[in-house]
C-alpha cells in the first residue's frame, strides 16, 4: 500500500495510473481493429492529456483536504480571527498540506498536554495551600477559643490564670497577625506590586546589623555568629536594603533555629563576575534530600512538630525566594544530614 501525504505525489501517481489506463485501452483498439496511430501524435496527446490530468487531479485533492482540515487548522489557531492564522492557512496549501497539519496537531496535543500536566500541579499546589493555611490558623483559633472559655468560666477572677491565659492568648493573636502579614507580603510580591527600592549599600555592614538583631536568640542557643573572614572589607551591593535584610534575618534566624547547640552559623561572600554570592551555613542536623526541593514552598515544614513549636509562619523560606527573584537573582540550598545546610543567593554589585 502506497503511504504519503503530499498531494503533488498523489497526484501524479493516479494520473499516471489514467495515463497507463488510457494507454492499455490503446493498445488493445489496435489489437482489435488493427490501426497503427503515429506514436509522434500519440506522444503529444498523451503529455497534455497526463498533464491536464495531473493539475486537475491535484486540484479537486488539495481543495478536499483544505475543506476538511480547515477545521482542524481553525480549533488549533483561532483562524477565523486572525490574519495571520489566515494567510499561514492559506500558505500551506501550496506546499505539503497534511504533513504541515499533522505537525500542527502534535504540537498542539504537546502544548495542550503540558498545560493539563500544569493545571494538575497548580491544582495540587492550591489544594495544598489551602489545606496548609487552614491548619496553620486553626491551631491559633482553637488555642484562642479554649483560653477565652477558661476565662469567662472563671478564670477571670483568677489572678493565677487570668494573666498567664491573656499573655497566651496574646501570642496567638500575634502568631495569626504573622501568617497574614507574611501572606501579603508574598501576594505582592508575586503580583509584582511591591518593586524593590533599589540602592548601593553595604552588604557586610547589613550583616553585622543582623547578628547584632539576633545576637541574644543565638545566645540561647549558645551559637556563634561569624563571618568567614575577618577581614571582609565593604562589599556594596545594588538591591533593597529592607528586604534584603529580611532575607537575612530569615536565613540567619533559621541556622540558629535549627542549628546544633554550641554550634555555629556562618556567613561568607565570594564574588563572582558582576554578582556577589551570599552563603548562610550552620553545622546543625542538616535535610534530607527528599525535602530539598520543596524548602521554598509556602508552609513546607521538614519536621512539623518543631517548627511550630519554634514559632514562625511557616512562609520565611517563601518569602526570601519571592524577594531575591524579584531582584532577578537566584536563591538555593544544598544540605546533608548530619553535617549541616548551607543556604545561598546572589545579589548585584553597585
Amino acid at each position: 500500500m502506497i503511504r504519503t501525504s503530499d498531494s503533488r505525489i498523489l497526484a501524479l501517481i493516479m494520473s499516471g495510473a489514467i495515463l497507463l489506463l488510457s494507454n492499455l485501452t490503446i493498445v488493445i483498439v489496435e489489437l482489435t481493429t488493427g490501426m497503427d496511430m503515429p506514436w509522434f501524435s500519440l506522444l503529444i496527446s498523451e503529455a497534455v492529456l497526463f498533464a491536464a490530468q495531473y493539475y486537475l487531479i491535484k486540484y479537486f485533492l488539495e481543495r478536499f483536504i483544505y475543506d476538511k482540515i480547515k477545521l482542524i487548522y481553525k480549533s488549533i489557531h483561532n483562524f477565523k480571527r486572525t490574519k495571520e492564522g489566515k494567510k499561514e492557512l492559506k500558505t500551506s496549501t501550496r506546499g505539503d498540506l497534511i504533513a504541515s497539519v499533522n505537525e500542527q496537531v502534535i504540537r498542539w496535543a504537546k502544548d495542550r498536554g503540558e498545560e493539563i500536566d500544569e493545571l494538575k500541579k497548580m491544582e495540587t499546589y492550591r489544594r495544598e495551600f489551602l489545606a496548609n493555611v487552614s491548619h496553620e490558623l486553626k491551631t491559633p483559633l482553637f488555642n484562642l477559643q479554649g483560653f477565652t472559655l477558661t476565662l469567662l468560666d472563671g478564670g477571670l477572677n483568677d489572678p493565677e490564670i487570668n494573666r498567664d491565659y491573656l499573655e497566651k492568648t496574646q501570642k496567638n493573636i500575634e502568631r495569626m497577625i504573622t501568617i497574614v502579614e507574611d501572606l501579603e507580603i508574598i501576594s505582592r510580591l508575586e503580583s509584582g506590586e511591591a518593586k524593590p527600592e533599589m540602592m548601593r549599600f553595604d552588604l557586610v555592614g547589613l550583616t553585622r546589623e543582623v547578628f547584632e538583631f539576633l545576637e541574644q536568640k543565638s545566645k540561647t542557643r549558645n551559637i556563634d555568629l561569624i563571618f568567614a573572614h575577618d577581614n571582609y572589607g565593604e562589599i556594596i551591593v545594588f538591591a533593597d536594603k529592607e528586604r534584603i535584610r529580611e532575607v537575612m534575618i530569615n536565613l540567619v534566624d533559621n541556622s540558629i533555629k535549627y542549628g546544633r547547640e554550641n554550634g555555629r552559623s556562618k556567613v561568607s561572600f565570594y564574588h563572582m563576575d558582576e554578582n556577589i554570592l551570599v552563603e548562610i551555613s550552620d553545622n546543625g542536623l542538616g535535610i534530607d534530600e527528599e525535602h530539598i526541593s520543596r524548602l521554598f514552598e509556602r508552609f513546607y515544614r521538614v519536621d512539623k512538630h518543631r517548627a511550630r513549636s519554634g514559632g514562625g509562619s511557616g512562609l520565611g523560606l517563601a518569602i526570601v525566594k519571592h524577594i531575591i527573584e524579584a531582584h532577578d537573582q537566584t536563591v538555593n540550598v544544598r544540605s546533608a544530614p548530619g553535617i549541616g545546610s548551607t543556604f545561598a543567593f546572589t545579589l548585584k554589585k553597585a
